[in-house]
């Protein structure tokens, strides 16, 4: 499939229009394909899953006192972790469904944006409800 200049994402297409200069030069794209790698993913995923623990297992056994903070110490690190997650995707370019991407003259849905508020304040509600039960 060529792309909006006339390449290809290996180079010049045979009998392409535009690929070729005058002077025989041949243009390609030098920049590699942005996406994110596993040395960006690896702290995240750790960070998410230590976080999920943290706030999981206080919840599910109750041990002591401690338990409630704990559990909101592992909420914190889990939503750090996504939002990590969240900032080193849209460096890359990836962006939430239901918005328009980066640099687009696009304005966003409002319906799309107060679903997200909504599950997110519902999320939130339900983590703070569940470790104010522990006491």
């Amino acid at each position: 499939m060529l792309g909006a200049s006339g390449l290809s994402p290996d180079g010049p297409e045979d009998g392409s229009i535009g690929a070729v200069s005058d002077g025989g030069e041949v243009e390609v794209e030098l920049r590699p394909q942005r996406r994110l790698r596993i040395w960006q993913l690896a702290p995240i995923v750790t960070l998410a899953a230590l976080g999920s623990l943290m706030f999981a297992f206080p919840l599910a056994f109750e041990f002591g006192d401690g338990g409630p903070v704990v559990a909101m110490l592992g909420l914190l690190i889990s939503c750090c972790a996504a939002g990590w997650g969240m900032m080193a995707a849209r460096r890359v370019g990836h962006t939430w469904p239901g918005l328009p991407g980066r640099g687009s003259c696009e304005r966003p849905d409002w319906r799309v944006l107060a679903l997200y508020v909504g599950v997110a304040a519902v999320l939130v509600a339900l983590a703070v409800w569940r470790v104010a039960r522990l006491r």
